[in-house]
Order: structure tokens, then C-alpha cells, then sequence
């Protein structure tokens, strides 16, 4: 009897330990099933596995100067002057995108720049371009700078482009800015030999006025675009208050040949009674690869007003015009004149000499 008893109770225990191995199996099935399979990237929001886009296409970025470009050399600027870029964004995919550029300023300062971030929509295979002004302050130093543009998209490869140009300081500079109502009188005169520049001015104001500005600007050894003299003069809203008052003077700009310039000169004369605008630009390039004098000039006057305009390049070409107004005008004025450099020689009895050289040196400078 004892010994049936032993029997039944260790099989009870055997029974107890199989239905208790049952539950646990069965509760922690599903459980641990469920958290070794893989969640596909198809899933509804709020999975651990996010889905990454694949990349469809690729931006391919330049930066440029705007206009011809001289050879290898680098871009220069002087403080203050604006150098104009172009952004060329070519999209290399499929689809269309809407790219965004940004200005990297590296060692330029960012205040310089038109825009830090814009926005080109470009169509596939296609290309997109944006006009990028750097404006250095004339505080700013001379010396190298460099900046990037970068182009994102969705689903593109980013590009960039860096660019770099050289600041050249000024040798003189001359700024002037009147308003108010009375007299003054202002005389400038500028001689350069070692660039063949010569500039006066010579005026008489009697009125009011809003604005009248003469400013001027030389860099004995610019190089690339950078003019050897520059001038800016504007007037706004000039009236002769009383009888008598007058806006008069004679201003003139000489690019010396025996120097180095172009063998130009430009003079106006002028006496007026009322001037509603003006804006009016002189350069001289005489080191640089485009060898030219410039003229350029925007007036509404009433009054007298001459322009007298001349080159004369011995050998080679002559030319002068002038033209007078008296009364009320609205003009515009452009005139360019050029100069490729090279010896001219003659020969006389077999004996030659560079007759550039020796031209009349002083009539040329007076």
C-alpha cells in the first residue's frame, strides 16, 4: 500500500511540472515571435525603421564672373566697387527640383554679398543661373579673398564652386557731397605720370541743391578691370534761386599718350540756370588688358552746355567732336575711345625711331 502511494504522488508532480512548462511556453510565444521579425520599411507611421530616399540626380555648380574674361588671371576689385558674378546651377537628374543656394563668405565678410540664400528652380537636364553682386566696403584691406556657393536639393546630390578675387588699394581718393542752399566754389586737379592721367575741375555754385557730388578715384597700377582713374559725378535737383545764381565750370579729364594713356581727352563747359539730374561716369584703363578711356553721361539741364571730345593717336587716328546746347535738354552722352599698344616707328634716311617715345612730350601733358 505504501508503496502505490509513492507512485501516485510522483506522478502528480510529473503532471504539475509538464502543464506549468505549457503556460510559460504559451505566454511568452507570441511575444518573442512578434519582436524578432523585422519591421519592413512599409510600415504605418510611428515605426522604429525610417525610410530613406534613394538619390535621384546631382547639382553641378560654377561661379563665374560676369563678362569677357581676361586669360587665367584672378578677378580684381577695389574696396567699394561691386564685382557682378553669375551662378550656374545645371541639374544632372530626372526630375525637377528646387535648388538652394548658399553663400559660403570663407575669408569675405557676409555684409559684402547681394544675397546669402536663394532658391532656383530647375527643370531636368536643365540649367539655372543667378546674378551674385560682392560689394567690398571701403574700409575693407587689399589683399586675396575667397568664397563658395553651395546648391542643395531633395534627392540630389549637393555641388559647390569657390571663387577668389584680389583687392587693390587706392593711390588717391577724392569724395564730395553738397546740399543746401548758397555759394561755393570747388577746384580738383589730379596729374599722374607714371599712368598718364590728368584731371581738373573748375566750378562756381550759386543756388540750392539737393545733392551735387564730384568724387574721383586713381590706382596707379590696377590690374585686370580695376580702372587707373575713375570718376562719379551726380547732381539732383539743382536751382538758380535768385538772378545771377549759376551751376558753372570747366571740368576736363586727359589720358596723356606720351605717358601711357590713350591719347584722349574729354572737356566740358557748362553754365546753367537749372539742372533737374545728372549722372555721369569717367574711366581710364591704362595698365589694364582693355586699354581705353570712357565716357558716359546722363543730363536734364537749362542753360549752356559743351562737350568737346577728342583722340588723336599720331599715324594712326584722329578724331574730335563737339557739340553745344543752349536751353532745356535732356541728353545722353557715351563715348569710347581705345588704344592697342605697340611701337610706332619711322624711318628717315634709314635711321628709325620709335616716334611714340618722342612725340612732343610736353604739348601732350599741358
Amino acid at each position: 500500500m505504501r508503496k502505490y502511494l509513492m507512485i501516485l504522488l510522483i506522478l502528480l508532480l510529473l503532471a504539475a511540472h509538464t502543464a506549468s512548462a505549457t503556460v510559460e511556453e504559451t505566454r511568452l510565444g507570441p511575444e518573442s515571435t512578434w519582436s524578432q521579425q523585422p519591421t519592413p520599411q512599409s510600415t504605418a507611421p510611428g515605426s522604429v525603421w525610417p525610410s530613406v530616399p534613394p538619390v535621384r540626380g546631382e547639382l553641378r555648380v560654377s561661379v563665374d564672373l560676369a563678362g569677357p574674361k581676361s586669360g587665367d588671371s584672378p578677378a580684381y576689385s577695389t574696396p567699394g566697387k561691386a564685382l557682378e558674378y553669375i551662378v550656374t546651377v545645371e541639374n544632372l537628374g530626372c526630375s525637377e527640383v528646387d535648388a538652394k543656394l548658399t553663400v559660403n563668405p570663407k575669408s569675405c565678410r557676409p555684409a559684402w554679398f547681394g544675397w546669402d540664400e536663394t532658391v532656383l528652380t530647375i527643370p531636368p537636364g536643365g540649367i539655372g543661373t543667378e546674378q551674385l553682386l560682392v560689394t567690398p566696403t571701403m574700409t575693407a584691406s587689399p589683399g586675396s579673398y575667397e568664397f563658395a556657393v553651395v546648391a542643395t536639393a531633395e534627392n540630389s546630390k549637393s555641388g559647390s564652386d569657390m571663387a577668389r578675387f584680389r583687392l587693390q588699394d587706392y593711390d588717391y581718393v577724392s569724395e564730395t557731397s553738397i546740399s543746401g542752399t548758397g555759394q561755393f566754389t570747388m577746384n580738383k586737379d589730379v596729374r599722374s605720370m607714371n599712368t598718364g592721367v590728368k584731371s581738373n575741375k573748375d566750378i562756381y555754385f550759386s543756388g540750392s541743391v539737393d545733392t551735387l557730388m564730384k568724387n574721383e578715384y586713381l590706382v596707379e597700377k590696377a590690374k585686370g578691370s580695376n580702372p587707373n582713374f575713375q570718376g562719379f559725378d551726380a547732381v539732383e535737383n539743382y536751382v538758380a534761386d535768385n538772378p545771377g545764381d549759376a551751376l558753372m565750370g570747366t571740368e576736363m579729364v586727359k589720358s596723356s599718350l606720351v605717358f601711357g594713356g590713350v591719347g584722349a581727352k574729354v572737356q566740358e563747359s557748362y553754365n546753367l540756370q537749372g539742372m533737374e539730374y545728372e549722372v555721369q561716369k569717367i574711366d581710364l584703363h591704362h595698365t589694364g588688358p582693355d586699354r581705353r578711356a570712357e565716357f558716359q553721361t546722363v543730363d536734364n539741364f537749362t542753360g549752356y552746355l559743351a562737350i568737346d571730345a577728342r583722340q588723336s593717336i599720331p599715324g594712326q587716328r584722329s578724331t574730335r567732336e563737339r557739340e553745344e546746347f543752349l536751353g532745356s535738354f535732356e541728353i545722353q552722352r557715351r563715348l569710347i575711345f581705345k588704344d592697342e599698344p605697340g611701337p610706332a616707328f619711322s624711318c628717315f634716311d634709314g635711321s628709325c625711331f620709335n616716334f611714340a617715345e618722342r612725340f612732343n612730350a610736353l604739348s601732350q601733358w599741358a
